[in-house]
């Protein structure tokens, strides 16, 4: 099982670093879309905006940021971007109180909070790799993708609870102090950390920029699964500012109620991650990914039909625990397959280019999806993504290259 293999003490201090930062982001789940609706009174377009611009511009600011993580240690750069995002996210409540809060400051915020989270996952997944065994990666990411889900299933709700009986601003500042929590595991795993290569480069090459990309659009291996995920997350990120304007605006959902739809779930999500490994041992990490990819596409059309009350509710649970059980097999396999076909002194990059283009994605997918809602409507706009995700499992890798890369080790890990 997933949990009773022994990975050693530092990524023990990794692992409980990404848990408190985790459960601190899902404890303030959707915190700004709240604030922005309850607080700010901003509509359907306003919303879709704050979510958009934020990933935008921080994908824009964060491209150099990859290349720049690759020739630096990383661990360092992991506290950095957690004080960044500290500040950042505590500079809300702190206009918030003083009277100054303003829907341009929680896009700032936004922004500077999604570069910082780019160049965050660039490293944690470079130290991943070189503090894991690649035999046991399954494993680690396995247990983080359990953990995701296991924060993801018990901070809505009581993000929601706080919300209703603290107001907006609690959640908002427990997540800024989880980053400050995670900063303190991370320098607590200790030991020597190699000093890449060109650290001390005056510049980034123009070549350095672009290598990202170039490595992914060139490997067979990644190049179908980059496509894929960065469509299928564009397409269930770009509908979700819609179903929270129709469930919090429209149907009058409570924020709680909200919280729990989307919270309670995520149990499908825990169970899993926990047996990826079981699968993949038993038919392969291709076929797992490719079955588990195709079933996560089946879901989200079904968020289009919620209706007011008991049954609105059920439904919405039932189409995510279908979603994230899929989902949550799916990632921990892909995460794995993914640092295992990436070469060591390439992971900044490739994992940066990913998520920038990922970002960029879902920015420009949540503004084109915010005029379409203006233009069709919210839930047809939402079945419209939902539609479109069906088609999805077509880009999924239909040739399994493990056994090319067992025989080429060399590609992977000079």
């Amino acid at each position: 099982m997933v949990g009773t293999r022994a990975l050693g003490r530092r990524f023990e201090w990794l692992w409980a670093a990404y848990a408190v930062s985790t459960f601190g982001t899902f404890l303030a789940f959707d915190a700004f879309r709240l604030i922005a609706i309850l607080v700010l009174d901003a509509g359907p377009t306003e919303v879709s905006v704050l979510a958009a611009a934020g990933l935008a511009v921080g994908a824009v600011v964060a491209v150099p940021l990859g290349p720049w993580v690759e020739f630096r240690r990383k661990r360092p750069v992991m506290v950095a971007m957690d004080l960044t995002r500290f500040a950042a996210v505590m500079s809300v409540p702190a206009a918030f109180v003083l009277g100054r809060l303003s829907f341009a400051q929680l896009v700032v915020v936004s922004v500077i909070v999604a570069a910082a989270d780019i160049a965050f996952k660039a490293a944690s997944g470079a130290c991943l790799k070189a503090l894991v065994r690649p035999e046991d990666l399954i494993v680690a990411n396995g247990r983080l993708e359990s953990t995701t889900w296991t924060a993801t299933a018990l901070g809505p709700p009581l993000g929601g609870a706080a919300i209703g009986l603290f107001g907006p601003m609690t959640t908002v500042v427990a997540n800024a102090v989880s980053y400050l929590l995670s900063a303190a595991g991370i320098r607590a795993i200790g030991g020597s950390e190699p000093r890449p290569d060109r650290t001390d480069a005056p510049r980034l090459r123009a070549g350095d920029l672009l290598e990202g990309w170039r490595y992914i659009l060139t490997n067979p291996a990644l190049r179908p699964l980059f496509f894929n995920t960065v469509l299928v997350n564009g397409l269930i990120m770009a509908s979700a500012p819609l179903v929270a304007v129709l469930m919090l605006g429209r149907l009058g959902f409570a924020p709680w109620q909200y919280g729990l739809a989307f919270g309670a779930p995520c149990v499908g999500g825990l169970i899993g991650s926990r047996l990826a490994r079981r699968l993949v041992a038993r038919f392969g990490p291709h076929k797992v990914m490719l079955t588990a990819g195709a079933l996560r596409a089946c879901w989200p059309l079904g968020l289009a039909f919620i209706h007011p009350g008991a049954a609105g509710i059920s439904l919405v649970i039932a189409v995510q625990l279908g979603l994230v059980t899929c989902v949550g097999v799916f990632n921990p396999v892909f995460a794995t397959y993914r640092l295992d076909r990436t070469e060591t002194d390439r992971v900044a990059r490739t994992l940066s280019a990913w998520s920038v283009t990922g970002n960029a994605t879902i920015a420009a997918m949540t503004a084109l999806w915010g005029l379409l809602a203006g233009i069709t409507g919210l839930r047809t706009a939402i079945a419209i993504a939902g539609l479109l995700i069906l088609a999805t499992p077509l880009l999924l890798p239909r040739r399994d290259h493990t056994r090319q890369h067992e025989r080429e080790p060399s590609r992977s890990r000079p």
